[in-house]
């Protein structure tokens, strides 16, 4: 037990949860989101974009036991930090980071139930009218939602379609988001 919590285990799991999340970012900072699809390049527009992308592979994960189970968690775990701590560095006090990780939470579920429900539907428009409400409340009409709808489908069959094993070895593959 104490090998497995302060040994090379342990270890082996930091290093492949890094590279997974390291790779969740790099899927969600894809600049096609910001510079042609108008997802606004703001803390909340980044916060969307990571909140889909770490939606996706929770999506993928559930239901899977075992390690697999684990790794979700403590992604969900470090997504959790990473948002306290870029909380902080955007000068938010101790005071305040508290009730805005509350509800930058219950945006995070929120969003996830609606983009959930929609994929098991297989529900295009239900799913472009989820993303435009929650990452373009502002916007009266978001035409690049449906851009944005069709790239969650794909990412959701395409990590569908990658072994689990492949996964929680530390490799999660999204696809490229075309501007086109």
């Amino acid at each position: 037990m104490f090998q497995r919590l302060f040994g090379r285990e342990r270890h082996a799991n930091r290093a492949i949860t890094d590279a997974l999340y390291a790779q969740i970012v790099a899927a969600a900072r894809q600049t096609v989101f910001y510079s042609h699809w108008n997802v606004p390049d703001t803390p909340l527009g980044r916060f969307e974009m990571l909140s889909l992308h770490m939606f996706l592979v929770q999506h993928r994960l559930r239901g899977e036991d075992g390690v697999a189970q684990e790794i979700a968690q403590v992604l969900i775990d470090e997504f959790f930090l990473d948002v306290d701590h870029s909380l902080r560095e955007l000068g938010i006090g101790d005071v305040g980071v508290p009730k805005r990780m509350k509800k930058l939470a219950k945006m995070f579920y929120g969003r996830t139930a609606a983009y959930d429900d929609a994929l098991e539907r297989n529900d295009h428009d239900g799913l472009t009218a989820a993303l435009a409400r929650n990452v373009r409340p502002d916007a009266g009409g978001w035409p690049e939602a449906s851009r944005l709808a069709g790239y969650v489908a794909d990412a959701s069959r395409q990590l569908s379609a990658q072994p689990t094993e492949s996964i929680v070895a530390g490799t999660v593959a999204f696809p490229v988001a075309n501007g086109g």
